[in-house]
């Protein structure tokens, strides 16, 4: 390795590397304003000057590391030019500002013990964002807000505007609804608030602000905490780390892990701030038994003889057929395999499911059907690889804000983009072709783009002779589906149906991201599998960049699913009947050999009055599921209804009869899985509070109380993670020791098996040919008319999460109160509704109230909906259809009427 001399003494360092990161490297510590890891080498405050050869003064920063350098971090004349830049930056600090070392300038005038001088001169001064604090004020111009707002968000919020003496860091907010296609050069005009501007909350402002100018709100209020913990975001899929400040049992504040490997140092606005549900004042802290139609406070040991007492009763007089478990998505790894072995051991029933089943079941049965497994085949990390993205039904930059920020950095960095959505989305204004196909028609369009990618030779023959079959059949399959077909019955231009199909065919690697409005369809299992067709027509499956990957909704939904919460597959999502016999091995007892039933199987069974009970973890299935109606009829007729949860959810409130009060991942350990196959660590950061217990212990105790005490006597997760890891061959050689930094992605089958980044690379689980899906397109029963002219889709907003269950306890209401109804400006003026009116929606299944958004990124005759708000219950609309192979539900496509109230 080349080496070089810093303050005498030899250093090894590698190509490229700049000499700011050699001299740290090698333990020394120097100044540094202006830069930060995440952002380009800027160079500007001038603290990080070095003295190389004797004499020479260069940034640190920006100058690469040459063999035989030789420099002095220290010398008498970068401590002098040090001194005196922070003089000069020190006139204009307020000098009645209290030094705080958590500051990184603050911190050095301490050091240097250089006092401000400055006078208050009444700059930009806000307090109206519920999480971040501005005082322009002690801005020192480092520009690290401007520049990690573009680099690393890609929001362009914080500008520099004048210039010389006269240039002012300020927020900005553009003209109207719609993003601009480029936000670097978009029209905009100084925000009057950090409110009513663009700022998307990530707080990576004043995660990098160096003075105090921006800074996180909680630690201006309570201080900087005293512990910091690591642990993984317990919001969506993607999975990000991240470090818990706390003080004496408060959570105050969320950080980003610098070097975690899914986030990178980033963080969106739920994982760095919505938290404070966790100290919510009507969280559940003891357990509770329904007598005479009231909630009664009871024991621990009350509450498991209640309930130990009713599910033996049931499952006595109605068999084992007679009882469902759901797992949670929000639950950990472990706690979702006690979930499903307690409903196979104890109960003795494969009815066991989790909210995957009305989310991305299409996605596990399509990619195993066609790939062989039912993941994710690739990597984040892959984002920076792919030349193109096709993003089919997912909404990134609001649903999994760091998978969609890193894939805007890299269509901004010249890869291309195909969006595939019916509304003009955030990374729809920045694509190449954006597809705004009519709700419902996604086999359609992939059939069409198929089409073209054969009709025009760019199909990869090498990849689809030597790993592919029923070539032939696919071909005949998408005959008639030519571009003018897809155009017509999916209402978008057939030369754009081309040229994505050119984008996507000829730009290598290219990288397929799917969603909820993939799955969430009758066809959903279909639209997965044909995105999957398109993939193997390229060959774009196996290699760095590519592949076929889903967008994940809950932080631990491919857990859950994976950890055998699902009727059909056991631990590992592998068949009862190819893996019952081993794990009957490992638990001593007998696997049932009964079919089970899923989720909404079981909703049907319980309307038919066959099931009696259902036990319901970490999932509000009455506010969740679709035509919330029938739901209600069904519930109804349970017997017992168990609820293991943080809060009185709607399903408690409505059908309850005993709650099992657990705590937040914030109060336990355990692991997690996201989306891209990593298994990670989440860590407690403050103790359990009051008498909630972690729903792992909760199964555990409760197992014990109906007589399974052996087969249930875990001391931590660490050892129920470890029965897993017998069961589950894949994730073998994935033990605690070796996630504790940063996670392992499986398959990982021994301790010395580094995991798997990417699947599929010499050949597939299913043999070494993957095969073509024949998927016919069908049209949605759910079709407008006179009566109900406009299609209604839901979906998830940046600022709440799905139920609204931990959101909606958090400041993020501030940001986003309730859910609304987006219509076009059109369809508004025609109906004669203006923005902010409350309007009545309703669908051949019911019908909700809530206050209507023009939006012009919605097309004429569609509508879109949140469905976080309760008082909403914006399920009380959707439709009773359901995905033809899985059950999920068809939230994407409603027919509707609207009017005005």
């Amino acid at each position: 390795m080349p080496r070089l001399s810093i303050n005498g003494k030899e250093n090894d360092f590698r190509e490229g590397e700049s000499l700011l990161d050699v001299i740290r490297g090698a333990g020394i510590d120097i100044p540094t304003l202006c830069h930060d890891d995440r952002l380009k080498p800027f160079g500007g405050c001038r603290l990080c000057m070095v003295e190389v050869d004797q004499g020479r003064l260069v940034t640190a920063c920006t100058t690469q590391a040459a063999e035989g350098m030789k420099v002095e971090t220290h010398s008498s004349a970068v401590e002098s030019l040090r001194r005196t830049n922070l003089t000069l930056l020190a006139e204009g600090f307020p000098a009645d500002e209290p030094l705080n070392e958590h500051f990184q300038f603050q911190r050095y005038l301490l050091q240097y013990g250089i006092g401000p001088r400055g006078a208050r001169s009444h700059e930009f001064k806000d307090d109206t964002h519920p999480y971040l604090r501005v005082d322009m004020d002690k801005c020192v111009y480092c520009y690290r807000c401007v520049r990690i707002c573009a680099e690393l968000q890609g929001q362009f919020v914080w500008r520099a505007w004048n210039r010389g003496e006269r240039t002012r860091i300020l927020p900005t907010r553009t003209e109207g609804v719609s993003p601009a296609p480029d936000c670097r050069g978009a029209a905009a005009d100084q925000a009057p608030s950090m409110l009513e501007s663009d700022c998307v909350s990530c707080g990576a402002c004043a995660d990098t602000c160096p003075s105090g100018a921006i800074m996180d709100k909680a630690i201006a209020e309570k201080g900087v905490p005293k512990v910091w913990t690591r642990t993984t975001c317990p919001y969506c899929g993607t999975g990000c780390e991240m470090e818990m400040g706390s003080t004496d049992g408060e959570i105050i504040v969320a950080r980003p892990l610098a070097s975690a490997p899914v986030n990178k140092g980033h963080l969106c606005v739920k994982g760095r701030y919505a938290h404070a549900f966790v100290h919510a004042k009507d969280r559940v802290m003891k357990p509770l038994i329904r007598k005479n139609g009231q909630w009664e406070e009871v024991s621990w040991e009350d509450a498991y003889h209640f309930t130990a007492s009713r599910l033996h009763e049931i499952i006595d007089k109605h068999g084992p057929q007679a009882v469902g478990v759901l797992g949670s998505a929000r639950a950990s790894n472990e706690e979702n395999y006690l979930a499903q072995k307690f409903s196979r051991v104890v109960v003795g029933s494969n009815n066991v499911d989790c909210c995957a089943r009305i989310c991305h079941g299409p996605t596990a049965a399509a990619l195993k059907a066609s790939f062989g497994t039912g993941a994710a085949t690739n990597s984040f990390n892959d984002i920076e690889v792919a030349a193109a993205f096709l993003i089919c039904g997912a909404n990134p930059t609001e649903n999994h804000p760091i998978v969609g920020a890193r894939i805007k950095q890299a269509v901004l960095d010249g890869a291309r983009l195909i969006v595939i959505d019916p509304r003009r989305t955030e990374l729809a204004a920045y694509a190449d072709v954006h597809l705004q196909i009519q709700p419902g028609t996604n086999v359609a369009i992939l059939n069409s783009i198929a089409h073209v990618i054969i009709e025009e030779g760019l199909v990869d023959r090498a990849f689809v002779d030597s790993r592919t079959e029923e070539y032939d059949r696919f071909v005949d399959l998408v005959q008639p589906w030519t571009a003018e077909q897809g155009a017509k019955i999916c209402g978008v231009c057939a030369e754009d149906i081309r040229r994505a199909a050119r984008i996507y065919a000829q730009s290598s690697p290219a990288m397929i991201f799917h969603g909820l409005g993939t799955t969430e369809h009758s066809q959903g299992t279909e639209g997965v599998r044909g995105l999957a067709n398109l993939a193997l027509l390229t060959g774009n499956v196996g290699k760095p960049g590519s592949g076929e990957n889903p967008l994940r909704g809950q932080n631990n939904v491919q857990g859950s699913a994976h950890m055998g919460c699902e009727p059909s597959n056991l631990a590992g999502y592998t068949p009862i009947a190819q893996s019952a016999e081993w794990v009957e091995e490992v638990w001593g007892r007998p696997v049932p050999r009964e079919q089970g039933l899923n989720w909404m199987q079981m909703l049907d069974a319980s309307g038919e009055g066959t099931l009696k009970a259902l036990y319901a973890i970490g999932y509000d299935v009455y506010f969740s599921n679709p035509n919330s109606n029938q739901t209600r009829e069904s519930l109804k007729k349970l017997d017992l209804v168990i609820i293991q949860d943080l809060f009185m959810n709607e399903t408690a409130r409505e059908f309850g009869d005993v709650f099992l009060p657990v705590c937040s991942s914030y109060e336990k350990d355990g692991t997690f899985m996201n989306s891209e196959r990593r298994v990670q660590r989440i860590r407690k950061a403050i103790p359990v509070l009051g008498d909630s217990r972690p729903d792992w212990q909760v199964i555990c105790e409760l197992a014990a109380q109906m007589g399974f005490a052996k087969e249930f006597a875990f001391e931590s997760p660490k050892d129920i993670w470890n029965e897993v890891r017998k069961i589950w061959k894949a994730g073998a050689g994935i033990s605690y020791e070796r996630i504790e930094d940063g996670g392992l992605q499986w398959p990982c089958l021994s301790e010395d098996d580094p995991g798997t980044t990417i699947l599929h690379r010499d050949k597939f689980p299913l043999g070494p040919k993957a095969p073509f899906s024949i998927a016919e397109y069908t049209p949605t029963k759910e079709v407008t008319n006179a009566e109900f002219p406009f299609l209604l889709s839901t979906g998830r907003t940046l600022f709440q999460f799905n139920a609204g269950t931990m959101t909606e306890r958090t400041p993020n209401v501030v940001l986003r109160p309730t859910d609304t109804l987006d219509i076009c400006p059109a369809d508004a003026e025609e109906l004669g509704v203006q923005n902010g009116q409350t309007v009545r929606i309703t669908s051949r299944w019911g019908s909700t109230e809530l206050p209507a958004r023009i939006d012009d990124r919605i097309r004429k005759g569609e509508l879109y909906a949140t469905f976080h708000d309760p008082k909403v219950f914006m399920n009380r609309v959707t439709s009773n259809y359901r995905d033809g192979k899985t059950g999920a539900a068809e939230y994407k496509v409603t027919a509707v009427k609207v009017e005005r109230i």
